[in-house]
């Protein structure tokens, strides 16, 4: 947590995990007011928005707690640590569903009972009759399911990553890429996706393929092409943001079989979203 000099300002916080900052997360955010802040309970389990890329989608400053040092907590002590942290807090924004204190043990109206402020319960959030939750974007993400999970985050799909040496394959025999070390983050099923890419702050259109090189080496890669633009050698971190599926990974023939795919795939994604 940060020092008294700044949480004594925050007077509501948001409470939960918020991995994915999707839809039903912003609706929480939306009830805090001027001063208020996103109190995230990291349990390291996070996929979609790993640890500080959650402060990418969210303008309230975010505090983080380690849910190792407080999942063991009895209901009333973590709220004495609440206010402790935040002395100046009057409003705490759940979802419907939260639960917290040592077993989960304790839910909303027991955060009433013992909270002396403001609770508000935001209820749960549905996109096209589907209720918006990370464990369904996750699983529409696994499946390739682009779109579907973009519906219901409110954004495209977003991963980044440092870059990594590739098999050199790509700048003499196919087309040059980008090669990704994705680390926590959820890769999408196996294939060939329209995305941009961020390469030093720009985001510019660009095809990325994931999955094992069944044509080259055989080995796992994450890879992207940015489509007209020459980009030189890029290092450091990259960004993807993932649109939709063009098609899934398979094993061609030859090496300029799979150069010719490749051509229709960077056409395919030239494409209107």
């Amino acid at each position: 947590m940060s020092g008294f000099t700044v949480t004594s300002t925050v007077d509501a916080i948001a409470l939960g995990n918020f991995d994915g900052m999707h839809l039903g997360h912003r609706a929480l955010f939306s009830r805090l007011g001027a001063h208020g802040a996103v109190c995230v309970i990291e349990h390291y389990r996070a996929t979609l928005t790993p640890h500080i890329y959650r402060a990418r989608f969210a303008k309230e400053p975010l505090f983080f707690y380690d849910l190792d040092r407080i999942r063991k907590m009895e209901p009333e002590t973590f709220l004495e640590k609440l206010h402790c942290d935040f002395p100046s807090l009057r409003r705490i924004v759940v979802g419907e569903d939260f639960h917290f204190g040592s077993g989960r043990s304790a839910d909303v109206k027991r955060l009433e009972s013992l909270f002396n402020g403001e609770v508000v319960a935001v209820p749960e959030v549905a996109v096209a009759g589907e209720p918006v939750h990370s464990r369904f974007i996750r699983a529409h993400i696994e499946k390739g399911e682009i779109e579907r999970a973009n519906l219901l985050l409110g954004r495209p799909y977003e991963v980044w990553g440092d870059t990594v040496a590739g098999q050199g394959l790509g700048k003499e025999k196919l087309v040059p890429t980008v090669n990704l070390e994705t680390g926590r983050f959820l890769l999408p099923e196996a294939g060939v996706y329209k995305t941009d890419t961020c390469i030093e702050g720009e985001w510019v259109a660009s095809v990325t393929f994931v999955g094992h090189r069944h044509t080259a080496d055989g080995s796992f890669a994450v890879e992207t092409h940015v489509i007209r633009k020459n980009i030189g050698d890029v290092r450091g971190k990259i960004g993807v943001r993932w649109f939709r599926r063009l098609r899934g990974n398979r094993k061609f023939d030859s090496l300029s079989e799979l150069k010719k795919q490749i051509e229709k795939d960077i056409e395919a994604a030239g494409e209107k979203r």
